[in-house]
C-alpha cells in the first residue's frame, strides 16, 4: 500500500492520503457446486447438512445460508420448513415452493440467541414425496460485553488545600465481547484521571487500571463521578456462508467520587520566649513549651533544636504528628556551668504551613553565693579589765546569687557582736555592717572568732585581745580603727591617757608607727597629776590605696611603763563615674517609630558612688531602665536604654545629664538623631491585560515598584483572586528614595472565562495603599482531530479498516467501529501534545482482511 501525509495549514487539521492495494488474487468467496457425494435420483438433498454459527452475542442476530436441490426427474413441492428451537429461525423460501427437476432454492438460518450457552438444533424441510429433510444447526452465545469499575466508589477523606491524593480505580469487562473505551470523565475539577490511554479495546474478562487524583483548591467537602463511555462489540466473528446484526452496543459505567479539602497545619508555640532568670551555676530550671496546631490538617513536627550553653529540650519524642486543634507540650531545661549571660534559640521544624517557627532563649548564669568578711582578723590590743573596747567590720556576699545568714556566733571570753538582725539577706555585692566589742572581765590574752553561717556557706573572722588588771597608766580607747578614708583626705580620733594611781605620773616619750599615722597635741615631757588626764589625736591620712597599720607608744614613769596603743584603716580612692558611650547618634529614625540604644553607667574608683539626678533634654529622647537616686559600689556597672522616637521630621539634639559625688560631680551624654518622613511608592503599570490564555497554560507580565522622597518598606502583597499571582519580590523589602524593584504577575487560569483581580501592595508609605488592576481570558483548550483519505482498492472490498499506533512500526488498535465503506476517516480521540502512526486495511465480502497499507504520522499540536 502506497502512503502520503501532509498538513494542511489553512485547513488546520492533518490530511492523509492512503493508497491501498489487496493482494492479487483476493476473491470473494462463491458456494460450491453440490458434489456428487450426496446427489441421488428422486430425493431432496441440502448443501450442508450441519450448520455452525459459532459464537454470538445475546440480543443480536447471525446468519448463514443454505440450500436444497430436488435431484429427481420429477417436480417435487415442499410444504414447510420447521425448527425444533424457536433461537433459529429459516427464511427465504416461498411455502409452498415446488422445485422442477435439478432445480435449487437458496434459504437463510437466523441464530438469534437468547440465553448464555450452547444452543443445537433440528431444521426439519418436508415435502410429501420424501418426508422430512434435517438440517442440524449449533451456535454458542455469550452476555454482550460490559464495564465494571473496582472500587464501587472511591472516598479519599481529608488531603490538604493545594496538596493532592491519588488512588487506583480497575476496570473490567464483566461481558462476553470485547468493549473499546472511548471516552473517560470526571464530573469536578477537583479530581482527575490518569493512566487511561483512550481508546482502549478490552477482551471479555480483561482489565485495565488507571489513577484517580484528588486535589482540592478549597476546604470543605467536594464529590463528582468518573464516567467511562464505550461501546460493547455485538459481532463475534464471521462463520463461512454467514452474516451478522450491528456490530456494536453504548456501554457506560460510573463511579462516585468524594473527598474533603482541610486547610494545613498552622504550628503555634507558646511562650513566643523562653526567660529563665537568673539560675546558679551547677543547678537547673525548667520552662514546659507546648505546640499547638491551630491548622485543619495534621502536621508533623521532624525537628526539635535548641541553641545556647547549657540548654536543652527533654519530653519530645521525634518526629511529632498533631492532628488539627492538638497539643504537646515538652520541656526546656537551663543547666548553667559557668557564670555569664546565655542567649539561645529553639528551632522547631514541621510540615505546617509556618515550616519553621523560632523561640528566642535567655538566661544568666550566676556564681552560687560566697561570704567575706573585713577585715580579715580583729586585734583589739590591750584592754582594760572591766571596760569593753569595740570596733566596726563587715560581711559581703562576694558572689553572684542571694545568700541568707542565719546564724552569726561570738566565742571567746569576753567578745560579743551587734548590729546584725537574723536572718540576713544579702544579695550579690550587697554588704552589711556590724560591731565586735571585747570586754575582758580577767586580764591575760584571749583568743575568739565570730562565725557566720547560711545557705550552705560559712565564714570566720578571727579575735585576740588582752585583758589587763587597772594600770597605773592607761589609754582609752586602747586601739584605734579609722575604717575607709579617701586617699588624699584624713580623718582624725582623740586618745586619752588617765592617771589611776595616786602619784604623779610623767609621760616622757610617745611616737606613732604606720605609713599615713601621726599624732599632735601631747607636749612632752607631760606630768599627770593622781587621777588627772591628757588627750591627744592621732590621724590617718592615707597616700595610696590599701589597708594600712600601725601604733602609738608611749613611754611613762608608770608601773607599766611602756605600751602601745594599736593603729589600722584602710585607704580607698573617690568613686569615680564614667559613661560608655559618652555620645550616641541615632541616625535617621522614620517619624512615629522607636529606635534604642543601651548605656552604660560605671564607678571606676574604689568607694560608693550615689546618683542623684539624671536628666533628659531634647525633643523624642528618653531613657528606660535608669531610676535615680541610685548607689554604684566599686567597680559596679549599670546598663540602661536611651530611646529616640521622633513626632516630625528633621534633626534633633540633646543630652542625659548626670549628677554625682566622687571625683566626677557631673556627666553628660550627648545625644543626636533626625527624623525622616516615610516616602511615597508608585506602580508600574496600574492597569495589566493578559488578553486571552489557554486554560492550564501560564502567561507572565512584568511590574516595577519605585519608591520616592524617602525610603519605604513593602511589607505584603495580597491578590483578590488566586489565578494570578505575584513574584520577585522577597518581603519585606525596603526601597530608598529613588530605588525600584522589578515583579513578575502571572496568569494561570483555571476555567474558561473572563477573570480579573486587584494585586495590592502594603507598605508605610506616605500615600495610600498601590495596586495594579489585572485581568484576563482564559480559553478552553481547542479540539484536534486527525483528518485521514486514502485511494479506494481496485480489487472488490466490503470496507475498510483504520489502525492506530503510538509509537512507529506498531502495535496498532482499531479505532473505526465498523468497516468503513468510505475511503475516508476522521479520528476525533487525539489528544494534544501526542504523535499518533496510521495504518489502514482493506476487507472483501468474507472477511478476508489485507495487510497492512504503508504508514502515515500525525503529531498533534499544544495545546
Amino acid at each position: 500500500m502506497d502512503l502520503s501525509s501532509r498538513w494542511d495549514r489553512s485547513a488546520g487539521v492533518f490530511c492523509i492520503l492512503l493508497v491501498i492495494t489487496l493482494m492479487a488474487g483476493c476473491q470473494a468467496v462463491s458456494a460450491a457446486e453440490p458434489n456428487s457425494s450426496y446427489l441421488r435420483d428422486g430425493a431432496l438433498v441440502v448443501s450442508t447438512t450441519n450448520l455452525n454459527f459459532g459464537t454470538a452475542v445475546i440480543g443480536t442476530s447471525k446468519q448463514m445460508t443454505d440450500s436444497v436441490t430436488n435431484t429427481s426427474r420429477r417436480s417435487v413441492t415442499i410444504s414447510s420448513v420447521t425448527s425444533s428451537d424457536p433461537q433459529f429461525v429459516v427464511s427465504g423460501l416461498g411455502l409452498p415452493l415446488t422445485l422442477a427437476s435439478r432445480q435449487s432454492a437458496t434459504f437463510t438460518v437466523t441464530f438469534t440467541p437468547q440465553v448464555a450457552g450452547t444452543s443445537a438444533a433440528r431444521l426439519s424441510i418436508t415435502s410429501a414425496r420424501y418426508g422430512a429433510l434435517g438440517v442440524a444447526v449449533s451456535g454458542q452465545a455469550v452476555t454482550p460485553g460490559a464495564l465494571t469499575l473496582t472500587p464501587s466508589s472511591l472516598s479519599f477523606g481529608n488531603v490538604g488545600v493545594g496538596q493532592s491524593a491519588a488512588k487506583t480505580v480497575t476496570l473490567t469487562n464483566s461481558g462476553g465481547s470485547s468493549v473499546t473505551v472511548s471516552q473517560a470523565s470526571v464530573s469536578n475539577a477537583a479530581f482527575t484521571i490518569s493512566g487511561l490511554s483512550l481508546p482502549v479495546t478490552l477482551a471479555a474478562k480483561q482489565t485495565a487500571t488507571f489513577s484517580v487524583t484528588f486535589a482540592p483548591k478549597s476546604s470543605g467537602s467536594v464529590n463528582g463521578s468518573v464516567m467511562v463511555n464505550g461501546d460493547a462489540s455485538l459481532s463475534m466473528g464471521a462463520v463461512s456462508g454467514g452474516s451478522s446484526s450491528p456490530s456494536t452496543a453504548p456501554i457506560t459505567a460510573s463511579l462516585p467520587v468524594a473527598g474533603d479539602g482541610t486547610t494545613a497545619g498552622q504550628l503555634g508555640v507558646a511562650p513566643a520566649a523562653i526567660a529563665f532568670g537568673s539560675v546558679l551555676v551547677g543547678s537547673t530550671q525548667s520552662q514546659g513549651v507546648t505546640l499547638t496546631n491551630s491548622g485543619g490538617s495534621s502536621a508533623t513536627i521532624s525537628q526539635a533544636t535548641a541553641t545556647g550553653a547549657g540548654v536543652r529540650v527533654s519530653g519530645l519524642t521525634l518526629p511529632l504528628t498533631l492532628a488539627s486543634g492538638q497539643s504537646s507540650t515538652f520541656q526546656v531545661t537551663f543547666a548553667p556551668t559557668s557564670a555569664g549571660s546565655v542567649t539561645g534559640n529553639l528551632a522547631i521544624v514541621s510540615s505546617a504551613s509556618n515550616g519553621s517557627v523560632d523561640v528566642a532563649i535567655t538566661g544568666t548564669a550566676v556564681a552560687p553565693g560566697a561570704l567575706a568578711v573585713a577585715p580579715t582578723s580583729l586585734g583589739f590590743g590591750t584592754v582594760q579589765v572591766g571596760s569593753n573596747q569595740s570596733q566596726p567590720a563587715s560581711i559581703t556576699n562576694s558572689g553572684g546569687a542571694t545568700v541568707t545568714i542565719t546564724q552569726a556566733t561570738a566565742t571567746g571570753a569576753g567578745f560579743s557582736i551587734t548590729g546584725l538582725t537574723l536572718p540576713m539577706v544579702l544579695a550579690p555585692g550587697q554588704s552589711s555592717p556590724f560591731s565586735v566589742t571585747f570586754a575582758p572581765q580577767v586580764s591575760g590574752s584571749v583568743n575568739g572568732s565570730i562565725a557566720f553561717s547560711g545557705s550552705g556557706l560559712t565564714a570566720t573572722l578571727p579575735l585576740t585581745g588582752a585583758g589587763q588588771a587597772a594600770a597605773t597608766l592607761a589609754a582609752i580607747p586602747t586601739s584605734v580603727n579609722f575604717d575607709t578614708v579617701q586617699v588624699g583626705a584624713s580623718q582624725p580620733q582623740t586618745i586619752t591617757l588617765n592617771n589611776g594611781s595616786s602619784s604623779a605620773i610623767t609621760i616622757t616619750q610617745a611616737s606613732a608607727s604606720g605609713t599615713g599615722f601621726s599624732m599632735s597635741g601631747l607636749s612632752l615631757p607631760a606630768t599627770l597629776d593622781a587621777g588627772q588626764s591628757a588627750s591627744f589625736t592621732t590621724t590617718f591620712a592615707p597616700t595610696v590605696a590599701g589597708s594600712a597599720t600601725g601604733s602609738i607608744a608611749i613611754t611613762s614613769t608608770a608601773s607599766n611603763s611602756s605600751f602601745s596603743i594599736p593603729l589600722s584603716g584602710t585607704g580607698v580612692t573617690a568613686g569615680t563615674l564614667a559613661a560608655n558611650p559618652t555620645s550616641i547618634a541615632f541616625g535617621s529614625v522614620q517619624v512615629g517609630s522607636s529606635q534604642s540604644h543601651s548605656q552604660t553607667l560605671t564607678n571606676n574608683g574604689g568607694s560608693l558612688l550615689h546618683i542623684s539626678t539624671a536628666t533628659v533634654t531634647g525633643a523624642g529622647f528618653a531613657t528606660s531602665g535608669l531610676s535615680v537616686p541610685t548607689t554604684l559600689n566599686a567597680g559596679q556597672s549599670l546598663t540602661f536604654n536611651v530611646t529616640f522616637t521622633p513626632q516630625s521630621s528633621g534633626n534633633s539634639s540633646g543630652s542625659l545629664a548626670l549628677s554625682a559625688d566622687g571625683s566626677v560631680s557631673n556627666l553628660s551624654v550627648t545625644l543626636s538623631g533626625s527624623g525622616a518622613s516615610p516616602g511615597q511608592l508608585a506602580v508600574t503599570p496600574t492597569t495589566v491585560n493578559f488578553g486571552n490564555v489557554v486554560v492550564g497554560v501560564t502567561q507572565n507580565q512584568s511590574g516595577t515598584l519605585t519608591a520616592s522622597g524617602a525610603g519605604v518598606t513593602i511589607s505584603s502583597v495580597s491578590s483578590t483572586n488566586s489565578e494570578f499571582t505575584l513574584s520577585g519580590l522577597s518581603l519585606p523589602i525596603t526601597l530608598n528614595a529613588g530605588q525600584s524593584a522589578n515583579f513578575t504577575l502571572t496568569f494561570a487560569p483555571q476555567a474558561s472565562g473572563a477573570a480579573s483581580a486587584t494585586i495590592t501592595f502594603a507598605s508605610n508609605a506616605t500615600n495610600p495603599p498601590v495596586a495594579t488592576s489585572v485581568s484576563g481570558m482564559g480559553t478552553a483548550p481547542p479540539q484536534h482531530n486527525v483528518s485521514l483519505g486514502w485511494t479506494a482498492s481496485t480489487s472488490t472490498v466490503a470496507g475498510y479498516n483504520v489502525y492506530r499506533g503510538s509509537q512507529s512500526g506498531g502495535p496498532y488498535v482499531a479505532v473505526n467501529s465498523g468497516l468503513d465503506a468510505s475511503t475516508s476517516y476522521t479520528d476525533t480521540s487525539v489528544q494534544a501534545g501526542q504523535t499518533y502512526y496510521y495504518v489502514v486495511t482493506a476487507v472483501d465480502g468474507s472477511g478476508n482482511e489485507s495487510v497492512y497499507s504503508n504508514q502515515a504520522q500525525a503529531v498533534i499540536p499544544t495545546p
